[in-house]
């Protein structure tokens, strides 16, 4: 039966949701979609870039190069290839951490940045800017630390060179661990080569030095 309309009564009226999506419509839909994507993560690395390109750039020439060794600052004229060693050996004349291999095997040039064992051959000047840089000539400030001692009362000294970078990783052991396991000695002196063969002895001092007394 038909209303004075012509339309059928009774028939359901077509839903909205009911209409077709054409193959060409999806693929427009879905690379406008990938545009999108594409644009905003491009503007993403764009301003990355923009901060990078804005922050202070140096080189190829020195440029002034503040660090803090020791609690002091100093400002130095540094071409950006200069390692913190050599910073701190030729610039400020602190001869403590040595120079050995140069490429991170032997641990004799560590020092502690920011309380971290670090090789300081292995690292530019200027990524140590902001940063506290202790060497060993900063711990004895107030006389030898109890791990001084007890390197001198075992006999773990030998020559002596590879001395200061053992006295630094087993200092920062000491203080994040004042009561260490004898694995954990020989991991904290595992990036260390000492060519005496002392390491029992160096072994047996940071255990007595865990022991000790604190002043």
């Amino acid at each position: 039966m038909r209303s004075r309309g012509g339309a059928k009564q009774n028939e359901p009226a077509a839903s909205p949701l009911a209409a077709p999506v054409s193959r060409r419509d999806f693929l427009r839909g879905l690379g406008t979609t990938a545009v999108s994507a594409a644009t905003v993560g491009a503007n993403a690395v764009a301003a990355e870039l923009a901060q990078a390109n804005a922050e202070k750039l140096r080189g190829p020439q020195a440029a002034p190069v503040t660090l803090s060794i020791n609690g002091e600052r100093r400002t130095f004229t540094l071409e950006p290839r200069v390692t913190l060693l050599e910073a701190i050996r030729l610039h400020a004349g602190l001869s403590g951490p040595k120079e050995v291999c140069d490429r991170a095997t032997c641990g004799a040039c560590t020092v502690l940045l920011d309380g971290v064992p670090v090789y300081a051959c292995m690292m530019l000047a200027l990524e140590a800017e902001g940063r506290e840089i202790l060497t060993v000539e900063g711990l004895a400030r107030g006389g030898p630390t109890p791990v001084q001692k007890q390197l001198v009362a075992c006999d773990g000294l030998q020559c002596g060179f590879c001395t200061p970078g053992f006295v630094m990783s087993l200092t920062a052991l000491l203080k994040n661990k004042p009561r260490p396991t004898e694995a954990e000695v020989r991991r904290a002196c595992a990036g260390h080569l000492c060519r005496c063969g002392s390491y029992p002895r160096v072994f047996a001092a940071a255990l007595a030095a865990s022991r000790a007394p604190s002043a």
